[in-house]
């Protein structure tokens, strides 16, 4: 019987790395294609006449146009969590780490104003379509929602931010802001968008801040971990 790390094993290790080298190219190329003309903007073809590849080759890698979506957006919200949550955990608990977050997110925002922002086109897209893109888009929306409430209730916990205040409420309010920079920019062309944006985020900062010495008591009573 031949050994299993025979000669064809060490032949199959490079062409797995090259095949996982292949599809991060196509998926970097297809996000390239989806921040300017939409998930639904992206097809097989012009992807594949972009790349100099066959259509056939591009099918080797992503079954389905679907497929390729799917990965061009859990792409975008991996990268997302890279550029935006994951430096703002380095800074202390409350409201520097929230301010850190709403700041990585004013400058991932600032750049998508010329190449678009794939979470805000898929919003409007797969509104009321449903499937897994839709399904998917709504899981990274909710999941980014959710850290925002987890870093504002954080901020609380630390006597940051005023216990009363409505912590759903203001990631209501925050998210509006964003949404609002967004098309300010992109369809209105405001050279001012980003720097509204972020004295509406200090003004919404602060109207939540403890307005009385007693606001601080019972600080750390609930310690969910952001």
């Amino acid at each position: 019987m031949p050994n299993a790390a025979g000669p064809g094993s060490g032949a199959a290790a490079p062409a797995l790395r090259k095949g996982q080298t292949t599809r991060a190219a196509i998926v970097e190329a297809a996000l390239a294609v989806a921040r300017r003309d939409g998930l639904e903007g992206l097809t097989i073809g012009a992807l594949a006449e972009r790349l100099q590849m066959s259509k056939s080759g591009l099918f080797a890698h992503f079954g389905s146009r679907e497929e390729l979506q799917l990965a061009v957006l859990n792409r975008y919200a991996a990268r997302f969590v890279d550029v935006v949550l994951r430096p703002a955990l380095a800074r202390p608990r409350g409201l520097p780490r929230l301010r850190a977050l709403l700041e990585n997110w004013l400058g991932q925002l600032a750049e998508e104003i010329e190449a678009g922002c794939i979470l805000i086109a898929g919003a409007c897209e797969y509104d009321d379509r449903p499937g897994a893109l839709h399904d998917t888009l709504v899981s990274v929306v909710e999941g980014w929602k959710g850290e925002l409430l987890r870093a504002i209730q954080a901020a609380q916990d630390e006597g940051h931010l005023d216990r009363r205040a409505d912590a759903d409420q203001m990631v209501f309010e925050i998210y509006g802001l964003m949404l609002m920079l967004h098309q300010d920019a992109r369809l209105l062309r405001s050279s001012h968008s980003v720097q509204r944006a972020r004295r509406a985020l200090a003004r919404l900062i602060e109207s939540a801040r403890p307005r009385t010495p007693g606001a601080r008591a019972g600080r750390g009573l609930r310690r969910a971990q952001y």
